[in-house]
């Protein structure tokens, strides 16, 4: 039979396994999204293509042709930046939700972990006190330093697509 505090971390366990199949179905999901994406702009932009092409064996006068060439490109550069765009927003939205999943197995997991360890330093015989507030400190750091982490990406991101979005 399985003691409390093995109870206890196969519990944890469980979170922790819930919420990396969760993390991995998300990411599929994206990846197959953004995937759609691309194979939705390349066929769009060959179709373009070869309508361009029948176009201009058609054209006669050089300034036309020029016309219609400007035009091809001009489309195209537009359809690959609204793809560009679109993954952009694909990926933030991904980064965020990745980010409270993450925040929330932290929170979560982290006071879990902690009232498991409190447990298991109180059936001790010499109980060291100031070890345990060590771990907790150290669980803070890294929960404040992966918030700082986030946030920080988050607005190098948010800077990225604003400059991407610029004509």
């Amino acid at each position: 039979m399985a003691t409390k505090n093995e109870q206890q971390l196969n519990e944890i366990q469980k979170k922790n396994l819930e919420a990396a199949m969760r993390l991995a179905q998300l990411s599929i999901e994206n990846s197959q999204r953004i995937m759609e994406l691309q194979v939705g702009t390349a066929k769009s932009l060959f179709e373009e293509g070869v309508a361009n092409a029948k176009a201009l064996s058609s054209v006669k006068d050089p300034a036309e042709a020029m016309n219609l060439r400007t035009a091809y490109a001009q489309s195209t550069t537009e359809k690959m930046l609204s793809c560009a765009r679109e993954i952009a927003e694909i990926t933030a939205k991904t980064q965020a939700e990745v980010g409270k999943m993450v925040s929330e197995q932290l929170t979560g997991g982290g006071a879990d972990m902690f009232e498991s360890i409190q447990k298991m330093f109180k059936g001790m015989p010499v109980g060291d006190h100031n070890a345990l507030g060590t771990i907790q400190g150290a669980m803070d750091t890294a929960r404040a330093a992966y918030e700082q982490m986030t946030k920080a990406s988050t607005e190098a991101f948010q800077a990225f697509t604003k400059m991407g979005g610029k004509k």
